[in-house]
């Protein structure tokens, strides 16, 4: 058996001497032609030994400047994924966002696992650049499925390069781009600003140049209302329902295409004013973290802008409709409104139409029949993941074709006020500012807040009505006098309207 071999720096000195020599003599003697086919020969043996890699190149835009979904998916991916080992990277903060968002800069590349899957992703401009991850890939050329050696349309195109070892491309394709495509829009769920939106009163049909039907029908709001599930002032058991039922729909859109329905789910609420139909709207849309559409019938001209209303509509939104008693003739399927000169009463956006228009948006206006296809027919289901919502203080009113399932799948009664909700708007509008710790004066409270509820059986007192009690009171005056002065309101308008 031999001696093993030691290197010692006379032998690397050699080894390099040796190096030297021999690239001096291929240089000296070879003639220019046989250069690159002595390259290509020291390519094909490295390649021998390291695994083929292929590679997709996802450009920003297509070739008519249309944004390329999958490449801003990936950048938020990336920034949200890959960017902590990355040596660098882009931030960017658009107004009303709450926090920046990060992103992979051009000739800079970061790494990726999935299912024990190595990827690299360059971003690169014009198809081309140099990575700064500390060299390739693999050290073999990769094969593209997509590639533009120039510029789409000649102008700088910027692309992401995901790179990749050959035996994976269909762990890749199949399983890992659809994995960043979801959890992008997972992130985007999270991070972008809801918004309130409304229905344009002054559109009367027609096309806006270069905007689309949402821009054109829609006008957005930020919408940050403050309530939830846990500060709604309606008894504990239905809040739970609700809240139950709201995520199971969500949850279920597989069931729903396995059913044939529709992804949607209507609401009715009900009760008199002041019971908090309009605070449940909002906890719904936070608790689902939905955007909200804010409907009024009486600016829709006619069934067809109801159906381009609906149309323009998008998904993980609520769709609401307040006091739909008092918006059109629902009760009715045949009586026209009328003003009390038995004339028909003009719509209020036909006043600033020119006469023949007028006259045309006149010959069909909003229906009963309108309103139930919005709600239930073959235009409703062109958007999914979507709530609808009536509300109303008078459910009696309302034809019963609306209040059937499919249409209001569930009606949910909010009453007046009683001891689970006053407990709720106690603990959301009297301060503990130690009251508690005194025994006495805690059973005190716990006293005056059973004699409220007592009074709560004996008078019809909304949630709204209690809660405005609570706000008069200053923050000093403490929890008993806050109650206190309930107990004696109560009282009050006990005398006044006498026993239920």
């Amino acid at each position: 058996m031999g001696a093993p071999l030691k290197l010692t720096w006379g032998s690397l000195g050699s080894l390099f001497a040796t190096a030297v020599l021999v690239r001096t003599a291929v240089r000296d003697f070879l003639p220019p032609e046989a250069h690159g086919l002595l390259r290509a020969l020291l390519a094909r043996a490295t390649a021998a030994f390291v695994p083929p890699c292929d590679a997709i190149i996802i450009h920003e835009t297509d070739a008519n400047g249309v944004p390329n979904e999958l490449y801003d998916a990936a950048q938020l991916y990336l920034g949200a994924r890959c960017l902590a080992v990355a040596p660098a990277m882009h931030l960017h903060k658009t107004h009303g966002a709450p926090a920046a968002v990060a992103s992979l800069p051009d000739s800079h590349a970061t790494g990726d696992t999935f299912r024990g899957v190595r990827v690299l992703w360059t971003s690169q401009l014009n198809g081309t650049g140099s990575s700064s991850y500390g060299g390739s890939f693999s050290g073999a050329a990769p094969r593209g499925f997509v590639h533009h050696p120039i510029p789409i349309g000649g102008a700088r195109q910027r692309c992401l390069r995901l790179e990749f070892r050959r035996r994976d491309r269909d762990v890749v394709r199949d399983a890992y781009i659809p994995f960043v495509l979801e959890e992008a829009a997972a992130l985007r769920a999270k991070m972008r600003e809801r918004k309130l939106y409304t229905n344009n009163s002054g559109f009367c049909g027609g096309v806006g140049g270069g905007m689309d039907d949402h821009q054109i029908l829609w006008k957005a709001h930020a919408f940050s209302h403050p309530s939830t599930f846990d500060t709604l002032a309606i008894d504990p058991e239905l809040r739970d329902a609700i809240r139950a039922d709201l995520l199971r729909f969500v949850r279920r859109r597989e069931h729903y295409t396995r059913a044939g329905r529709a992804w949607k789910r209507g609401y009715l609420l009900h009760g008199p004013p002041g019971t908090g139909k309009t605070s449940l709207v909002a906890a719904i849309a936070n608790l689902l973290e939905f955007d909200i559409y804010d409907l009024e019938l009486t600016t829709v001209m006619s069934n067809f802008d109801l159906r381009r209303l609906l149309a323009s509509t998008r998904p993980k939104s609520v769709i609401v409709v307040e006091d739909v008693d008092c918006s059109l003739g629902l009760f009715d399927r045949t009586r026209a409104p009328v003003s009390t000169d038995d004339e028909p009463m003009p719509h209020p956006s036909l006043a600033f139409l020119p006469p023949a228009v007028e006259a045309a948006m006149q010959r069909e206006t909003i229906s009963l029949s309108g309103v139930l296809n919005f709600v239930d027919g073959l235009w409703s289901s062109c958007v999914g993941e979507r709530l609808v919502v009536f509300t109303t203080n008078h459910m009696d009113r309302l034809d019963p074709a609306l209040l059937r399932p499919g249409r209001m799948d569930r009606k949910i009664e909010l009453g007046y006020c009683k001891a689970p909700a006053l407990r709720v708007l106690a603990a959301n509008y009297l301060v503990d500012d130690g009251e508690h710790r005194d025994v006495a004066l805690a059973r005190a409270c716990e006293e005056l807040m059973g004699e409220a509820a007592r009074l709560l059986e004996e008078v019809q007192v909304t949630p709204a009505d209690v809660a405005e009690v609570f706000m008069g009171c200053d923050g000093d005056e403490g929890a008993h006098a806050a109650l206190q002065k309930l107990v004696d309101h109560l009282g009050t308008r006990r005398n006044t309207q006498g026993p239920v």
